[in-house]
């Protein structure tokens, strides 16, 4: 498991079951729940040809799906309705669920591994995905 990191070569992984991280320091995130996160992840992995950068699935409660995005990213634009974000400001933190690459992570598992340490879903094009679909 700690080869499997380093050779992602993404520190903010870890060895196993999962852990939360800040927003805001390695990554912001966008969230979705339920079935729309989860068509969505089908349609961004459409939009890159299957590698839409990391993201994080929950089994359990909201069903959540994690869009991991660069830093700084996600706080001062606005999101459609449906969308949580997830950064830190002034007076403000948030906290992302991140599970191991392998090993016993559950609820959490990855969607869509990562594949570097600065390799993150394309904010742009997330945020025009989202807005479309939410649109439809």
């Amino acid at each position: 498991m700690i080869e499997e990191n380093r050779e992602v070569n993404v520190d903010w992984i870890p060895v196993s079951g999962f852990q939360l991280r800040k927003a805001g320091v390695q990554f912001d995130a966008v969230r979705v729940d339920g079935e729309d996160g989860r068509r969505l992840a089908d349609w961004m992995e459409t939009l890159t040809g299957g590698d839409p950068g990391p993201v994080v699935i929950e089994a359990n409660g909201r069903r959540g799906v994690y869009f991991l995005v660069p830093p700084g990213t996600t706080a001062h634009k606005a999101w459609p309705r449906g969308v949580t974000r997830f950064n830190a400001g002034p007076a403000h933190v948030s906290y992302v669920p991140v599970p191991a690459l392998t090993g016993r992570t559950w609820p959490l598992a990855w969607r869509c591994p990562p594949t570097g340490p600065d390799r993150f879903v394309h904010p742009l094009l997330l945020r025009s995905a989202v807005t479309e679909f939410f649109a439809g």
